[in-house]
């Protein structure tokens, strides 16, 4: 996969993208990240990529001509999907980053000031991604967010290939408690089930965990999932013991 991000800060980039999964993902070449300053491809001789927007108001807005030229040229005739980390967007979920896990070429636009001139949402966008119904400083956050959600699923990233699909929302379910050693810190213990060796039982019981800690966190969850008969038992059951 290729993700190339257009910012005014590129320097923002290169901690997250030097470490961790996302260093790993590269250099076992999973992924391919670059980074691009949208001033390089200002046209004006001072590189200003915004202006005051017409009708006043206050705030600056971003100009189309620097987008749109930075998006052709790293493109260079593809056709890959172009996000627009925006407030405006559609709420980023697990499913969404399983979605474009699946894609060979993203491209993630970044922006600050009061927002973008329109034509650039409308000709050139092709997603609008929100991470969440508040506002920061500019794109640059959520776009390494999302890029983090959807590289960690491409394959080979992870140590264990199925790593990523027990976790939070991966399921539509909230994760289950995990313990390692010692099994008893300062008089705090390991359940006795983790410790028994029946692979069966275990799973049983972090299946009846993740219900547990699904009812208490996030309810709303379930609205959205479609429960076999015996998790709906299960569900039921739970709810009475609690």
């Amino acid at each position: 996969m290729k993700i190339h991000v257009l910012s005014l800060f590129p320097d923002m980039f290169s901690g997250v993208f030097g470490a961790s999964i996302l260093k790993k993902a590269q250099e076992k070449g999973a992924v391919e990240l670059a980074v691009t300053d949208i001033r390089d491809y200002s046209e004006n001789k001072h590189k200003q990529v915004d202006d005051y927007p017409y009708g006043g108001g206050a705030g600056m807005v971003l100009k189309p001509e620097p987008m749109f030229n930075a998006v052709e040229a790293i493109t260079e005739g593809r056709k890959p999907r172009v996000i627009l980390m925006c407030p405006q967007g559609e709420r980023f979920t697990q499913k969404k980053a399983e979605e474009l896990a699946k894609e060979e070429d993203l491209v993630f636009l970044c922006g600050h000031y009061e927002g973008y001139d329109e034509r650039i949402r409308q000709y050139l966008v092709t997603d609008e991604i929100s991470i969440g119904d508040f506002v920061l400083t500019g794109g640059e956050l959520p776009a390494m967010t999302v890029i983090d959600a959807v590289v960690r699923l491409l394959p080979g990233v992870l140590g264990q290939e199925d790593s990523h699909i027990q976790d939070s929302f991966s399921t539509g379910l909230l994760e289950h408690p995990h313990y390692t050693r010692p099994a008893d810190f300062r008089g705090m213990k390991v359940p006795d089930i983790l410790l028994s060796g029946n692979h069966a039982k275990i799973d049983a019981w972090r299946e009846e965990q993740s219900f547990v800690r699904t009812l208490e966190r996030r309810p709303d969850l379930f609205d959205a999932l479609e429960l076999t008969d015996k998790q709906l038992k299960l569900l039921e059951k739970i709810k009475s013991e609690m």
